[in-house]
């Protein structure tokens, strides 16, 4: 009778439920795996956001809270960040992607209004760790183009684009009766309409009296309490911004021309000053020459100096190509700053939040297109704080991304060291201004450390450790080599037209902190950490010539015919008997017949290098180009200190490098790598006979040259292909289908990036894979290409007893391969023998390309890569040995057929585990049908080891290991964009991040336990802080009534005295942060308790308004008897007739 086993029932229960077509089987010969027991369960997981790092991409509104000191920036998508502290940040998102055209904080209340373009308004609540909407109001008849909320007031002004100002209570986000029409404001003062409402605000002092700005040119002083005109101003010039002296008697206009205008309240027939801060003045006293709209101005006063006058624009037309300016005007000082990037919105930051007292303005906070700068005003030269903030991730483009959780303790203080020293000088010495919010208590304390390459070829180490962003060191690997002044100066040798210094990917050792990079141009660098300076006289260079004389093979199943002469190695080979010949910097340019021949894409210089603490260049790897053709992409990197070998591969081949000898020990096409004792053989064929192209005419658009257009092609590919597969047109994907998706050569993350933001959002909405360069299109390129490199010590053949040090290589093709490494023991031995390779043949066979590999020991556990402990490499001798170890990760050794440790390999479509060395699946498991996988790592959780996988339709899925059961699957991220699929990765301890915009980084958890303590771990923004003391008016004002005169709105603008509003004028809509939203939301075993929680919250509240109307019904009552024991006093002496 068959054996009844309910985890599988379960797991086929599970896998049927997954939006993935996947399956999982148990193969013969898996005795070993009974004995493990995995202690993952789906219980463990669970997928959620954590925070998000950057600067806001595309920002379109900001505010500032003078009490709590917090910023608040809206973006054009409806993003909102908020700002405290270093380290205290929040990201909210509104339901609707509509710009935010406007954002205003109630002060030190915890609580922020946004207007976005869709004309709602929203209220946030902020005293909870993660804001949430509590009101929300949709205009359907008028369009919101300005609001305007007073100081402790909660009533909120609204202009719309007829002209138009609606008030809103902010409590309960209702309209008011009471309406302040375009006509009645501006009578027959003008004969056409004024315009949208650019500008409203209260007098200073006196809060009855308010101030409309229209777009035409039109001001108008509104009288709330007689509902009419007090005052109109009128100038020829549209009006962009409008700001009050603080004492109420003036204010200031910037107009379309370039001027500013300052008027007196009481004198309306024509302004009291106008200036044009950067306009020519004519000798003859005409009126100066029209310059750029001043888009902003800022009118604040100081109680012991000059007034500030502070504008955005307003340049001569003269000054074309200049970049924005800033223009501070105290007294009769002008400076003007410029900016990198046009300004969005500026902000000067003030002592008090009273409208009505001497501002005191200490600092401007500039909102600019790509960066937030804080000016200081106190000190002299006006010069920048130093922000706190990770801002700079975009500073140049972001071309590769990788995530390390748990490194070891000591790289972090290490790495800020070195990099303390690039900071830049010159910055304010006062601290950073925006310091509200506290830090969260969160338990995560292992370190984490995230690395980004660039466009400009410089790489980033951030800090990233509980949950905060910081920046320890900034590597620049372009100043290696020669840069060309002019497009004429070019080398003709590029293979990109842009950024020929970009980072295409990389790999780190954390412990033995090695570094090796890999660019666009064909070059690979390997880098040691070092805290000593050095002064290299010349940099070690060796320069490999990858070809392949192999015809292109759909499959290494087809057998084709063998033709002319190239061996195939057999089981065991002399590495010096393949390796090709290494060229020195002086190699000649040209063949015999004109052709491009042994030239590398980069120069190095020749100059002596001074090499600062921190990373030290330890060689550079340059592919040369072949015959007229440029040399391939590197599409997989690996390095490995414990063996001192460098691997990459393209679609070439692999080629294998000793950067402790310095020397090349392997250098063969995909075809050559297999054994003849392979059963999935490539046969080698005769060499192309392709037309070769002369030196002077090269294809640089089939070389990579033009990379916008080559991803362009290769999105429409990729979405053509994977939108057939939707349909369900095709269950099977062939070779060449296999071939389109984008990576099967691996992600190479290679793109050219422009300075102005359509082409950046064009190249950052693309990715490719890295194919052959000598044919011009990508659908006839069907050659192996090596997608994947492990290191590792395993058992890689049957025969083998003990494990050896070993080198896997998947292809695009499907196809596990594998090296054995013979490294001698001793580190005297290893810098004087060769190391020694010999050939495996393949593992194992999947479907797709291969994307990751791991060794896992005979209990489950994950097999680290061996590697050696980090020594200074220009420390002396002694204190090198003293320091210098390795430290292997070998499993034990096994008796013969007998397994001893697990190979686990993921690829596009599925993953297998297979035992070694008997080479047997014992489980196989199929991730996706329909879709297919765009990264996969094997990662480390508390209580288990497990793949995770991110595939092109947007699913999170992770699997158990061994047995592949699938422990969560989350829709979580429809592919929309190329950015996220060349980005995303995984790392150990559920942790996970992408690029989500060309600024931002999205860090993730799908750790259950993570997820249950983020609260905890998130910063506070709302902290109690008393509001500061009122200006006092003053003995005199006060007995003459100088001072600010308050005002009753609830009496003006109340149910009662203005009536309701119209109910089509705008729908009112409970947020989920409302006690109405928390209904809707409630549900489940926690709804009910939530339920039960929010009835008591009405209980209370109904009891609270009972108490209180029976408190009104008693003085109700006690006025009653008063007012008939007064009729009864009036009328008790009186007689009948008298009454």
């Amino acid at each position: 009778m068959k054996k009844f086993n309910i985890r599988k029932v379960l797991d086929g229960f599970t896998a049927a439920s997954s939006s993935s077509s996947s399956s999982a089987s148990l193969q013969p010969g898996n005795r070993d795996n009974d004995v493990i027991q995995e202690t993952l369960q789906s219980e463990h997981f669970q997928l959620c956001k954590t925070l998000r790092h950057g600067f806001p991409y595309q920002p379109s509104a900001m505010a500032f809270d003078p009490v709590q000191k917090i910023l608040a920036i809206g973006t054009q998508s409806g993003a909102l960040r908020l700002f405290g502290r270093a380290g205290v940040e929040c990201y909210c998102q509104h339901e609707s992607d509509s710009a935010i055209i406007q954002l205003q904080f109630l002060i030190n209340e915890g609580a922020l209004v946004s207007a976005l373009a869709d004309d709602s308004i929203h209220l946030w609540n902020l005293r909870q760790k993660i804001p949430a909407i509590l009101h929300s109001l949709k205009f359907s008849r008028e369009r919101i183009t300005f609001f305007h909320l007073p100081f402790q007031s909660k009533w909120l002004y609204i202009g719309t684009e007829r002209g138009n100002i609606h008030i809103v209570n902010v409590e309960s986000f209702t309209l008011s009766g009471y309406v302040i029409m375009w006509n009645k404001a501006i009578e027959l003062s003008s004969k056409t309409h004024p315009g949208p409402v650019v500008h409203i605000s209260d007098n200073p002092m006196d809060e009855g009296k308010l101030l409309i700005g229209y777009e035409c040119g039109f001001v108008v002083l509104w009288d709330l309490k007689s509902k009419k005109a007090d005052y109109r101003y009128n100038y020829d010039e549209a009006i962009h911004s409008v700001a009050w002296h603080h004492e109420g008697k003036q204010f200031v206009c910037s107009h379309s021309d370039g001027t500013l205008t300052t008027w007196n309240i009481r004198s309306p027939a024509k302004p009291a000053q106008i200036i044009t801060p950067h306009g020519k003045q004519p000798k003859d006293g005409k009126k100066p020459e029209p310059c750029k709209p001043i888009l902003k101005v800022e009118y604040k006063t100081a109680r012991a100096g000059d007034t500030f006058m502070i504008l955005s624009g307003g340049l001569s037309y003269d000054s074309v190509g200049h970049r924005a300016c800033l223009t501070v005007m105290h007294g009769k000082s002008t400076a003007v700053l410029e900016m990198d990037y046009p300004i969005v919105d500026f902000l000067a930051l003030c002592e008090t939040p009273y409208p009505n007292d001497y501002q005191d303005p200490y600092a401007v906070l500039v909102l600019l297109e790509k960066d937030l700068v804080l000016i200081d005003l106190e000190q002299p030269g006006y010069p920048s704080f130093e922000n706190p903030y990770p801002l700079t991730i975009h500073e140049s483009p972001v071309t590769c991304c990788e995530y390390f959780v748990d490194c070891p303790p000591d790289i972090i203080p290490a790495l800020y060291s070195v990099g303390s020293r690039q900071k830049r000088q010159g910055y304010s010495k006062k601290e950073w201004p925006i310091s509200g919010g506290n830090w969260g208590q969160g338990t995560q304390s292992y370190p984490e450390i995230i690395i980004t390459g660039h466009a400009d070829g410089s790489v980033k180490f951030w800090d990233a450790s509980a949950l905060m962003l910081q920046v320890l060191y900034k590597l620049k690997t372009a100043k290696l080599f020669e840069r060309a002044r002019s497009k004429e100066e070019k080398p003709s040798t590029d293979i990109v037209d842009e950024d020929p210094f970009a980072i295409q990917s990389l790999a780190w050792c954390p412990e033995s902190r090695v570094l090796c990079i890999a660019g666009v141009s064909a070059h690979v660098i390997v880098y040691r950490f070092s805290k000593q300076e050095l002064t290299t006289e010349e940099v070690q260079l060796l320069e490999v010539r990858m070809q392949c004389e192999l015809n292109e093979v759909d499959s290494p199943d087809v057998a084709v015919e063998q033709a002319s002469a190239v061996s195939t190695p057999g089981a065991s080979s002399s590495p010096q008997s393949n390796a090709p010949q290494t060229h020195t910097s002086t190699s000649s340019n040209n063949s015999s017949d004109g052709l491009r021949d042994n030239v590398p894409c980069l120069r190095v210089r020749n100059a002596p290098l001074k090499q600062s603490p921190g990373y030290q260049v330890e060689l550079i790897i340059q592919l040369v180009w072949v015959s007229g053709e440029p040399p391939q992409q590197i599409t997989s990197l690996a390095v490995n200190s414990a063996y001192g070998l460098v691997a990459f591969g393209n679609g070439n081949g692999l080629a294998v490098v000793d950067f402790l000898q310095k020397t090349l020990l392997l250098n063969m096409s995909t075809a050559e790598l297999y054994s003849s004792s392979d059963p999935h053989q490539k046969q080698p064929r005769s060499p192309r006979k392709a037309k070769q192209p002369s030196g002077d005419n090269l294809p640089k658009k089939s070389c990579m040259s033009g990379l916008s257009m080559f991803y362009s092609e290769s999105v429409k590919k990729l979405r053509s292909s994977y939108l057939s597969l939707c349909d369900g047109s095709d269950g099977l994907v062939g070779s060449e289908d296999r071939c389109k998706s984008p990576t099967s050569a691996k992600m190479s993350r290679k793109f050219s990036m422009a300075a102005d933001q359509k082409q950046d959002d064009a190249r950052d909405n693309s990715f490719n894979r890295s194919r052959s360069s000598s044919v011009t299109s990508i659908d006839k390129e069907s050659r192996e290409v090596i997608s994947s490199l492990h290191f590792c010590d395993c058992l890689s053949r049957k025969s083998e007893v003990s494990t050896a040090a070993s080198l896997w290589m998947g292809t695009s093709l499907g196809t596990v391969l594998a090296i054995s490494l013979n490294v001698p023991s001793t580190p005297e031995q290893r810098l004087q023998q060769t190391v020694g390779i010999s050939f495996c043949g393949s593992l194992v066979r999947l479907k797709g390309g291969i994307l990751c590999m791991a060794v896992l020991d005979l209990t489950g556990a994950l097999q680290p890569p061996a590697y050696e402990c980090w020594y200074d490499p220009n420390a002396p001798e002694e204190e090198r040995e003293r320091t210098r170890r390795r430290r292997p990760a070998s499993p034990p050794s096994t008796q013969e057929n007998q397994d001893s440790h697990y190979a686990v390999v993921c690829s596009e479509k599925q993953a297998k585990v297979v035992s070694l060395p008997s080479q047997n699946c014992v489980f196989e498991h199929n991730i996706t049908e329909n879709s297919f996988v765009l990264r996969a790592d094997v990662v480390a959780m508390p209580a288990g080891v497990c793949i995770a996988c991110f595939c092109a339709n947007g699913h999170i899925m992770t699997l158990s290991l061994p047995s592949l059961r699938p422990l969560l699957d989350v829709n979580y991220l429809p592919l929309t964009d190329m950015r996220i699929a060349r980005t995303f990765c995984f790392s150990n301890l559920g942790q996970a991040l992408y690029l989500t915009s060309p600024t931002e980084i999205q860090r993730l958890t799908y750790s259950q336990e993570t997820c249950d303590n983020l609260q905890e771990m998130l910063g506070e923004l709302f902290t109690p802080v008393e509001t500061p003391e009122a200006p006092n008016r003053g003995f005199f004002k006060g007995l003459f009534g100088g001072g600010a005169q308050s005002l009753d709105r609830e009496d003006l603008f109340g149910e009662l005295a203005a009536g309701k509003a119209s109910r089509s004028l705008a729908q009112h809509i409970p947020g989920p942060g409302s006690m109405e939203g928390m209904k809707g939301a409630a549900s489940g075993v926690v709804g009910e308790l939530a339920r039960a929680r929010i009835a008591l919250d009405e209980r209370g509240q109904k009891l609270g308004e009972l108490e209180e109307r029976t408190a009104a019904m008693m003085a109700s009552a006690d006025s009653f008897s008063k007012h008939a024991h007064d009729v009864m006093l009036k009328y008790k002496d009186k007689k009948w007739y008298q009454l």
